[in-house]
């Protein structure tokens, strides 16, 4: 079994724990330069969905949501907490073609090898319409490692910044770092927003 595979794994083995230590947490400091740039009432790809917290959000504030996940079981979490049919899909795997006003990437990419990082995000590029927006959060560090059986990519800054520079589809709106919006974790995230170029 790859580590992608024992990753979807760890998600489906501790989906109950994982919804439970997440679907709480306030992500309205997050939210609010994302939903910023997007039009009103527009369409949003949430891609990693997890518990469904961020789904049932942008939902509850007007957005039209589509959430797609590798695990089954957080697919079916989210289904629960919105009531959306949402997709068991990888990244890797995803065909949407200029759907998008936004997408929330939100500790999710993190789980994506670095080698395969670069093709994700141009596959997100080809999903959003022209100047749509994309939210990626990591943890900060660098390189690949693996905790818990759950691979992890992490990026500093520095290190975001230069990937994104070779996805020439995008461009970087900003970058910046938080601490961890659990209380009772001291990690720190590097955040990043993106534009999709108009090539028009």
């Amino acid at each position: 079994m790859n580590q992608l595979s024992e990753t979807i794994r760890y998600y489906d083995e501790h989906a109950d724990e994982f919804v439970r230590g997440t679907v709480g947490v306030d992500m309205e400091s997050l939210y609010q330069p994302f939903l910023a740039m997007l039009p009103e009432a527009g369409t949003v790809l949430d891609a990693g969905c997890g518990s469904g917290r961020d789904s049932k959000a942008f939902l509850d504030l007007g957005y039209s949501v589509t959430a797609i996940d590798a695990s089954e079981k957080m697919v079916e979490a989210t289904a629960c907490l919105t009531g959306l049919v949402a997709r068991k899909l990888q990244f890797q795997q995803m065909e949407f073609d200029n759907e998008f006003d936004g997408i929330w990437a939100c500790a999710s990419l993190l789980h994506v090898p670095r080698a395969e990082i670069g093709t994700v995000l141009k596959s997100f590029a080809r999903a959003l319409r022209p100047n749509g927006v994309c939210y990626l959060s990591f943890k900060e560090g660098d390189g690949e490692r693996v905790q818990d059986g759950r691979l992890f990519t992490d990026f500093t800054e520095f290190g975001l910044k230069a990937v994104l520079a070779h996805c020439s589809e995008l461009e970087v709106v900003r970058i910046w770092t938080t601490q961890d919006a659990r209380p009772d974790l001291a990690d720190q995230w590097v955040n990043a927003l993106v534009r999709k170029r108009d090539r028009d």
